[in-house]
């Protein structure tokens, strides 16, 4: 294949089966192999191109958006292949890969560090960009909590590639951040495949369908205020796991070959709760947002996960996962 420009090269079809239970396989969605290393890459680049088609971006505008890493990420390479300016409004929860990438494709990384009510930084970044707005015309916010268009990338995109692989899934999980994802895909889903469960997987701690705020450390799934697009979710289940199931269940997978991402580990860990559940042989399928190299320097240091996870040793992680 040859391309043009670098966000042409968009990689989603790819699947990898593995075990997490004895009794049926699930089949993993890989998306980390796109430019920028995720799922995040397909809206970034459908809004992007909506605001164009629509008349609302122009050559010399200035683009902001808020973004605990992925997002920002792919739109830092879009905004610099295409020549737009690009701000990306962050927290301290950001991985430092991720910054520094953001960075190195010409962006301006502003981190916030002032929790909001709910314990999260989402409040706080999306009210500095507000005030930012209104001094600076030039100034155009994707927005991508209340920009339907978040979702209907994954319509368009990831519902349909599911559907290709497995035309009839028996259980589809699917992790929560600003549900761009969550809904796309559930809403395909129950065109196409009403027969399939679907179940939403949160971190404990978020607050996007109402359940009890809490402190979170891992960017990603989860939020502290709840986006305006979670409306377009259609679940059977909601699944919230503690962030420390998670990271095991990463240590687990990586001690087997397979480096994934915190998102990933989330959706996992909820697939183990569930297990119990789905009958033998039933066709599962669940998405992996990313890979784990983002996370070196957090879930995969071992002095990271001691700080704020002393629980985690080396033998509650065991490497049955695969």
């Amino acid at each position: 294949m040859v391309v043009n420009h670098p966000y042409e090269l968009l990689f989603s079809n790819e699947f990898i089966k593995i075990a997490i239970a004895d009794h049926f396989n699930v089949n993993l969605k890989l998306e980390g192999f796109s430019a920028t290393g995720s799922i995040k890459f397909k809206p970034a680049l459908h809004m992007i191109t909506r605001l164009e088609e629509q008349g609302r971006l122009r050559k010399g505008m200035r683009i902001i958006e808020s973004s605990s890493g992925n997002l920002g990420l792919a739109l830092s390479m879009i905004c610099a292949a295409k020549g737009y300016h690009f701000t990306c409004v962050s927290d301290p929860n950001i991985s430092p890969q991720s910054a520094r990438i953001i960075q190195a494709y010409g962006a301006k990384l502003i981190v916030v560090n002032q929790r909001d009510d709910n314990g999260g930084y989402l409040s706080t970044r999306i009210n500095l960009i507000k005030s930012m707005l209104e001094r600076d015309a030039q100034l155009l916010w994707i927005n991508q909590y209340e920009n339907e268009e978040n979702v209907r990338a994954h319509y368009l995109s990831t519902g349909p590639e599911i559907l290709r692989a497995f035309p009839t899934p028996d259980y589809v999980f699917i992790g929560a951040g600003t549900t761009g994802t969550l809904g796309g895909v559930s809403r395909y889903l129950r065109e196409h495949a009403p027969q399939a469960t679907v179940i939403a997987v949160d971190s404990e701690g978020s607050v996007t369908f109402g359940q009890p705020a809490g402190k979170r450390l891992i960017p990603g799934l989860g939020t502290s205020n709840p986006p305006a697009i979670r409306v377009h979710s259609h679940f059977d289940q909601l699944l919230m796991i503690p962030e420390q199931n998670a990271i095991a269940m990463c240590h687990r997978l990586a001690q087997r070959g397979l480096l994934l991402g915190g998102s990933s580990g989330t959706v996992l860990a909820g697939i183990e709760r569930y297990a119990s559940r789905i009958p033998a042989g039933a066709c599962v399928v669940a998405i992996s947002p990313d890979f784990g190299d983002r996370y070196l320097d957090t879930i995969y240091n071992p002095a990271w996960v001691n700080s704020h996870f002393p629980a985690l040793q080396p033998e509650n992680c065991p490497v049955d996962a695969l």
